[in-house]
């Protein structure tokens, strides 16, 4: 982990640019798979999962059978555990659902808005290492709010708490898919496989590179999305232990993750690079960690104003607040995916089960979007109703404005009604 302390603006840049990754070379890689499933279908999908994954495979589809087998053998602790967190998950998202009243802009004139759900909608779900079931629940949830009609998931993982999350949710197929092969066919659509309109889901270089190459194609996705990070804003009350568990809880993600420390205090610096050290050696994805690490930072500022500044410019996908104070500098935090106050608010618990959305925008890309919600599912249609009385009272301004645009055929649109 690499040291800054009372870093000058060139050193602040080092500390906020991320891990460079070779897109270029990344998409070149990507392109022709989308292609060959766009043209070859089902063809495409088999020939790929034996080439990548040395796997011979018929049928893609998930019975329900299947489902159900796999869920009689899930661990009922962790079935109850995944009960849990859907209440929460479903209580805080639940309120996002909320109808708007229709608004007179003027006499006559009524507006109002409403959300409809996307009604085809694909959640891809990653295979490696770790089973993100999790994730299952954190998109299948909102779309589920959201009224989608239809929930495609593609992994290529088959864990039973997959199934149960996706059974839970609502997901309407599920399908044994992996890689940027996977985007391509809920983009394209293939024999098996529908095309659906938005894709949401974490992956490793190829499926983002893949989700953000579908966009071309008109389809919608989620957000732009990196490796994971976490940055943490400590002051001399914060517990070391507890931080150095929180940045190796991101690291152990994988190598390309990045964890940041930024603190008042250099005897808490030295007290959880010390912690690191220790704890880091206990967990069995150490050699992931360890590459994280590798690339990540330690900060010691003189004081939180100058810490928030770096932070804000940092855009961290999760926040730590690890000071006596959080809630007096909560409204200070200007970018971050989401943001965790005081000492006993690990990131671990909105991972999970707290009740907010873990998909959020890492890279910096906090500073323009949002997490995933049930707005992320949804498209927000505009309505109006004008009386006689209403056009009266606004189509000679709308009149004035069309002709000064040049755009006659607007104006008389107004016109012919208010003749007739």
């Amino acid at each position: 982990m690499e040291i800054f302390k009372y870093p000058n603006e060139e050193e602040i840049q080092r500390i906020i640019r991320r891990p460079v990754l070779d897109t270029a070379e990344i998409e070149k890689k990507v392109e022709p798979i989308l292609l060959a499933v766009q043209k070859e279908g089902d063809y495409a999908l088999r020939r790929f999962a034996l080439e990548f994954d040395n796997v011979m495979m018929d049928d893609f589809s998930v019975s329900k059978e299947t489902v159900e087998e796999a869920i009689q053998n899930l661990d009922p602790a962790l079935k109850n555990a995944i009960d849990y967190a859907y209440e929460n998950i479903k209580k805080f998202h639940e309120a996002q659902l909320k109808v708007e009243d229709p608004v007179e802009t003027r006499p006559g004139v009524k507006c109002w808005r409403k959300s409809v759900g996307i009604e085809k909608v694909g959640i891809y779900i990653p295979g490696g290492t770790a089973p993100l079931f999790s994730t299952v629940l954190m998109l299948g949830i909102p779309a589920q709010l959201a009224g989608c009609k239809e929930v495609v998931l593609c992994s290529p993982a088959s864990h039973p708490a997959i199934y149960y999350c996706a059974q839970k949710c609502g997901v309407t197929k599920i399908f044994k898919v992996g890689g940027a092969q996977a985007i391509a066919a809920m983009a394209f659509g293939t024999e098996s496989i529908p095309q659906v309109s938005k894709i949401f889901g974490p992956g490793n270089q190829f499926v983002t590179a893949a989700k953000q190459a579908v966009t071309r194609y008109g389809i919608a996705i989620d957000m732009p999305a990196g490796p994971s990070e976490v940055a943490v804003l400590a002051d001399e009350t914060a517990n070391p232990s507890f931080i150095a568990a929180d940045l190796l809880s991101q690291a152990e993600h994988g190598v390309d993750s990045q964890v940041v420390l930024v603190t008042t205090s250099e005897a808490i610096l030295a007290q959880v690079k010390a912690e690191v050290e220790r704890q880091v050696s206990l967990l069995p994805r150490k050699d992931m960690a360890d590459g994280a690490l590798s690339h990540s930072r330690l900060v010691v500022v003189k004081d939180k104003e100058e810490a928030m500044s770096l932070l804000n410019r940092y855009a961290p996908e999760h926040l730590i607040l690890a000071i006596s104070d959080p809630l007096e500098w909560a409204d200070k935090v200007l970018n971050a995916g989401s943001v965790f106050l005081g000492h006993y608010t690990p990131e671990s618990c909105g991972d999970y089960a707290s009740g907010t959305n873990h998909t959020l925008p890492t890279n910096g890309f906090a500073k323009a979007y949002s997490g995933v919600s049930v707005d992320s599912f949804v498209k927000k249609i505009t309505f109006q109703e004008i009386s006689r009385e209403g056009l009266e009272n606004i189509g000679p301004h709308v009149m004035q404005m069309a002709k000064a645009e040049a755009l006659e055929a607007h104006s008389f649109a107004v016109q012919v009604r208010l003749e007739a």
